[in-house]
C-alpha cells in the first residue's frame, strides 16, 4: 500500500522505476503487474519470504505536506520494530485486511500506538476487491475495532477502504466504492490534524557529556527535550538538587540568546559545580521528580520471559541504573484490554508493573515528556534489549493517587458494606445471648431481658459496623 501510495503521488524518480520494474520481473511477485512492496522491502530476507521484518523510512511531499512515512512490521516476530516506528509517529496507519478481519497483532498494534502517544489512527481496510467492494464487511470491521478500542487514548480513528494493489481509493476516488463518501487515504493524510496532545512547557534537558576541551571551558551537552531556556534563566541540576543560572548557551554557530526543544546545545553554568551524564537540567520553578521507584508500562521483547526477581539494566534518557521489577506485575489481555496479576511476561505481551532502581533517578510520566518518560530494559548477561517501558507515575504520585482512593476504591476493595453489616449483626446476636440470660434471672421476665438484649445488638452492631471500616481502611498487617 505504500509503494502504491508514493508511486500514485508521483514522486519516483526514474532509477527508482527502472529497478522496480526489474525487480517486479519475477514469477515469485505479482506476475506481470509491478510489486510496489519491493520499493520498502529492501532486505533480502524481505523479498525472500515477502514480509517486512525492518523499518524503512521515506519521504515524500505533495502540494499540502510534506511526509516521512515509517513502513513497519506487521508480524508478531517483529514487534520491537513496530514500536521503534511509531514511537516517533504522529499518525498512526493500520492495515487490516478486509477478507481475514481484526487479527490479534492488530489489537496489539492498536495498544501500542495508543501507548506511545499517537493520538490519530486510521484504519485502511485493505483488499475490498476480494469482499466484492462489500459495505457490509467495512461496517462490521468498524463496529469490531470501535468495541475493542473504547478503553484506549485516542483522539480520532477514521475508517477508509482500499484495494492497495490495483490503488482503488488510495489517491483517487474508486468506481467500485460508490457508496462510500468519505475521502481518499492520501487526502485524508493531507488534511488530518497532527499537532497532538501538548506535554509540558517545563524545561528539560538530560546531559549527555560534559565538554572539557581546555582548562578554562567545561560545558554540559545535551538535547532539550522540553521547554525553552534563555541565558541567566535559573535552573536545578537533578537528582542532586543543585540550583545555579545559565552562563552560556552554546553551539557550534556561536551563542544563543535563545534555545527551545529539539536543539542540540551545550550549557555553561554561573557556578562551578558537579554535574555529569545521567544528570538532568531542569526549570527551577517545575522540577522534574527525583525518584528510584515508579510505575510503568511494558512491551516485553525478549525470548526469555521477564522475572520479577530477575535484575536488568534500565537506560532512562542519558541516565543508566540497575532495576528489578516489583511481584506486582499485571498483564494486558489483547482481548479485553483488561489487565490481571501474573508472574511474568513472555514475548510481545504487554503488561503494567512497578520498577525499582538502585539510585535515584530524574523522571516524568510519559505523557508529559516522553524522552524524559521513558526507558529501555536491558539483560545484564547478553546485553539485549528487552523492553522498552513508558512511565505512568513517580512514585509520589502513586501515593497521592492512594490518598485520593481512600474514602472510596480503597473501602470497596477491603470489604464490602454488606459484608461488615452481617459480621457486626452476627458477632453481637451472638454476644448477646449472655446479656439476654443475665436479664432473665435478674429480672425474671424474658420480655424485658429480650429488650435489652435487642438495645444492645443495635447499639453494638452500629458501632462495631464502624470499626469495621476505620479497620479497613489501615494498611498495616495486611498481606
Amino acid at each position: 500500500m505504500i509503494g502504491r501510495l508514493l508511486f500514485e503521488a508521483g514522486v519516483l524518480f526514474d532509477d527508482q522505476l527502472d529497478a522496480l520494474e526489474r525487480d517486479s520481473d519475477n514469477p515469485c511477485t505479482q506476475g506481470r503487474d509491478l510489486d510496489f512492496a519491493l520499493l520498502l522491502d529492501g532486505l533480502a530476507a524481505e523479498r525472500e519470504q515477502n514480509i517486512t521484518i525492518d523499518v524503512a523510512y521515506r519521504f515524500f511531499a505533495t502540494a499540502r505536506r510534506k511526509f516521512i512515512v515509517a513502513d513497519t512490521p506487521g508480524h508478531e516476530q517483529y514487534t520491537r520494530n513496530m514500536a521503534t516506528g511509531a514511537s516517533t509517529a504522529d499518525v498512526a496507519l493500520l492495515l487490516v485486511s478486509a477478507s481475514e478481519g481484526i487479527t490479534r497483532q492488530t489489537r496489539r498494534h492498536a495498544l501500542i500506538v495508543s501507548m506511545l502517544g499517537v493520538r490519530q489512527v486510521v484504519v485502511a481496510v485493505n483488499k475490498m476487491d476480494l469482499v466484492g467492494w462489500s459495505q457490509s464487511t467495512l461496517i462490521a470491521l468498524e463496529s469490531e475495532f470501535r468495541r475493542f478500542t473504547d478503553g484506549l487514548d485516542v483522539d480520532e480513528i477514521v475508517f477508509i477502504p482500499v484495494a492497495a494493489r490495483s490503488g482503488d481509493n488510495v489517491i483517487r476516488p474508486s468506481k467500485h466504492l460508490s457508496w462510500y463518501r468519505g475521502p481518499t487515504l492520501l487526502e485524508h493524510l493531507e488534511r488530518t490534524d497532527v499537532r497532538g496532545r501538548p506535554h509540558s512547557s517545563a524545561f528539560r534537558m538530560p546531559i549527555q557529556w560534559v565538554n572539557r576541551p581546555n582548562a578554562e571551558f567545561r560545558g554540559h551537552c545535551g538535547l532539550i527535550a522540553s521547554g525553552e531556556l534563555r541565558p541567566g534563566a535559573p535552573v536545578r541540576l537533578l537528582p542532586s538538587g543543585r540550583h545555579t543560572q545559565i552562563q552560556r548557551i552554546v553551539t557550534a554557530d556561536g551563542d544563543l540568546a535563545h534555545a527551545v526543544a529539539g536543539q542540540c546545545v551545550t550549557l555553561t553554568f554561573s557556578d562551578d559545580i558537579d554535574a555529569s551524564r545521567g544528570d538532568v537540567v531542569a526549570d527551577i520553578a517545575e522540577p522534574t521528580t527525583v525518584t528510584d521507584r515508579f510505575s510503568a508500562r511494558l512491551i516485553w521483547f525478549d525470548a526469555e520471559p521477564l522475572e520479577h526477581r530477575r535484575p536488568y539494566i534500565l537506560k532512562l534518557a542519558t541516565a543508566t541504573a540497575n532495576a528489578t521489577i516489583e511481584p506486582t506485575l499485571h498483564v494486558i489481555d489483547l482481548g479485553t484490554f483488561k489487565s490481571t496479576r501474573t508472574n511474568h511476561l513472555g514475548t510481545n505481551e504487554i503488561g503494567i508493573a512497578v520498577v525499582q532502581l538502585d539510585r535515584l533517578v530524574a523522571a516524568d510520566p510519559y505523557a508529559d515528556s516522553p524522552l524524559t518518560g521513558s526507558f529501555i530494559l536491558i539483560d545484564r548477561e547478553s546485553y539485549n534489549t528487552v523492553a522498552i517501558g513508558m512511565i505512568g507515575a513517580t512514585d509520589a504520585d502513586n501515593l497521592c493517587t492512594r490518598t485520593k482512593a481512600t474514602l472510596s476504591d480503597l473501602i470497596r476493595a477491603t470489604e464490602t458494606h454488606g459484608r461488615s453489616i452481617a459480621k457486626a449483626l452476627s458477632w453481637r446476636t451472638t454476644g448477646s445471648l449472655d446479656t439476654f440470660l443475665v436479664a432473665a434471672v435478674i429480672t425474671g421476665s424474658s420480655k424485658v431481658a429480650g429488650a435489652v438484649a435487642l438495645a444492645e445488638i443495635l447499639t453494638k452492631t452500629f458501632l462495631y459496623y464502624l470499626h469495621e471500616r476505620i479497620w479497613a481502611l489501615i494498611p498495616w498487617g495486611k498481606r
